[in-house]
């Protein structure tokens, strides 16, 4: 799963017309403009010269009281607000049909003639601000988190690193392509790998081993393109942060993200941590389903079975059924959250169900202009899709009650408290489960599965992000190393109680299945400080 982040760094409202459900997603939306808009509703963004003359209106814009200065912000915002949708359309299009060469194009039409001359506008809009006497007079605490990162933001632009920038988010799109076209044949029926890890919650063990087996495989068939694919990202990263005047990717990305609350020690405190006082309640975990299942050894795919071999847990057949539960389920939280979902159903705004060209995992795509988000998902009929939904909806509340807040900036939360938003609604949706599960057993199980889950994906939080850690710091290295460092990492934080020896190859580029390390870097710490606050 991920918060979906948006390209635009400064990245507030209408109706559309209603959209089919389904997985055509509307070609063109525009938000109807307010009366005193900035940007005229018929604009659209089809080449830089269409775009420019806001920018030059916003940089030659005489600014002398502070009422022009706010009258100012909220028309750069709008500006940034219609561009980010746009963006964002172009994404959605692309992960829902990763096949599609015209949606590709389009994507990568903005990456590579918009965003580019963005970064530079965006600047020199930065420094205009800053130069100006305003905003030291604007001393509520909104103003001042948005000001100390637009100062952040200025201290590490580089002219030169536009174009890497570009090269480098074009080519992490590549991921999502390389692993949409992936799938696999089980029981005579092609599948994709969310579809085919429903096979590995099965009773007999030879149907789940037979699946974790293809389905890794499959990823390993591709090694050499994932690596080469994050052979030419990390040489252009490492670049990016060396002419940013830093020391490495890792302390640029730090700058980058915005964190100004935590360090990279303070990760690495939460590794060990993680280490000392959680691992040894997930060996616990697995040593009492060995027991359970009465295996001799417990191997990787024992791990999703129910552990007194019970049926897996359906709580909903298709897509459509997911929505309405989902609806039900969080009208019971709060009316409007339910209200919610509808609306977004209504709009077009959820493509849930896994098919073959999709893009892999989840998101949630706020929509800074429009103010109604996107949720993107891959579900396959288990327990762990609703939870996707539960926690992409909590997104979604969080963007919806942002809509109205001043400034875009102020909409764009940062990834520590989005995901709060995400993991609290898991937990908090768990009171009114019984919408998905009648039978008070099945409603007991299912939360027994979601209290060991939200434990038990810390050690792999820490994993993957100690992991990016070592990359970004020794980026001179082969990939044998890589691979040895990966998987001391995985003995580091894996447990002494299942048995990996069977297929000692599929963990060797285990990493390769974390979309975040090719698609948003260094994005995965966040998950681990969520958790705890959702808990």
């Amino acid at each position: 799963q991920k918060h979906k982040v948006p390209a635009l760094k400064h990245p507030a409202r209408a109706w559309l017309k209603p959209k089919p459900f389904g997985k055509q997603v509307p070609d063109s939306v525009m938000a109807e403009s307010a009366p005193d808009s900035f940007i005229p509703s018929q604009l659209r963004v089809e080449s830089w010269e269409g775009v420019q003359p806001y920018f030059e209106e916003l940089l030659s814009r005489e600014i002398n009281s502070l009422d022009a200065f706010h009258t100012w912000l909220r028309n750069r915002s709008e500006l940034d607000a219609v561009l980010q949708e746009d963006l964002g359309w172009r994404y959605i299009r692309q992960t829902c049909d990763t096949g599609d060469e015209r949606k590709k194009d389009a994507l990568h039409f903005f990456l590579r003639e918009i965003e580019p001359h963005l970064a530079e506008y965006s600047d020199k809009l930065n420094r205009k601000m800053l130069e100006l006497p305003y905003p030291e007079q604007l001393r509520e605490e909104k103003y001042k988190v948005y000001f100390r990162a637009v100062r952040k933001e200025t201290e590490i632009f580089r002219q030169e690193n536009i174009a890497l920038l570009t090269e480098a988010q074009t080519l992490a799109n590549e991921y999502g392509q390389i692993l949409g076209a992936m799938s696999v044949n089980l029981e005579g029926k092609e599948l994709t790998l969310q579809q085919a890890a429903i096979y590995l919650k099965e009773i007999n063990r030879s149907v789940r081993e037979e699946a974790y087996v293809k389905i890794n495989q499959r990823r390993l068939d591709d090694k050499d393109t994932l690596d080469d694919l994050f052979d030419k990202l990390l040489a252009l990263r490492n670049q990016i942060a060396v002419q940013a005047g830093k020391a490495n990717f890792r302390d640029y990305m730090f700058d980058a993200l915005g964190r100004f609350d935590y360090t990279a020690a303070d990760c690495e405190a939460f590794h060990s941590s993680v280490k000392e006082f959680i691992l040894p309640l997930i060996e616990k975990f697995e040593a009492i389903r060995k027991q359970k299942l009465g295996y001799e050894a417990l191997y990787p795919w024992d791990l999703e079975v129910d552990p007194d071999l019970k049926k897996p847990l359906k709580p909903f057949v298709d897509a459509r059924e997911l929505i309405e539960k989902t609806i039900r389920c969080f009208e019971k939280v709060k009316p409007e959250y339910g209200e919610l979902i509808r609306l977004m159903d209504s709009q077009g705004r959820l493509d849930l169900d896994s098919r073959l060209g999709k893009a892999p995992g989840g998101y949630n795509y706020p929509f800074y202009q429009s103010g109604l988000p996107f949720i993107f998902m891959n579900a396959a009929g288990s327990l762990r899709d609703m939870v996707t939904l539960m926690h992409e909806g909590g997104h979604a509340i969080h963007a919806w009650l942002t809509r109205n807040l001043e400034l875009t900036a102020f909409k764009h939360t940062p990834s520590e408290i989005a995901e709060v938003a995400s993991m609290a609604m898991e937990l908090i949706s768990m009171e009114h489960w019984e919408v998905f599960f009648e039978n008070p057993d099945d409603l007991k199980r299912a939360k027994m599965y979601q209290l060991e889950k939200i434990l038990g994906i810390l050690p792999w939080i820490a994993t993957v992000d100690a992991f990016q850690h070592w990359l970004y710091t020794n980026p001179i290295h082969s990939r044998t190393e890589r691979e040895t460092h990966w998987l001391s990492l995985m003995e580091e934080y894996s447990g002494k109680v299942v048995d990996r020896s069977r297929y000692p190859e599929f963990d060797r580029t285990g990493w390769h299945k974390q979309l975040h390390i090719f698609e948003v870097p260094f994005y995965y710490i966040e998950y681990g400080i969520a958790q705890l606050g959702a808990i």
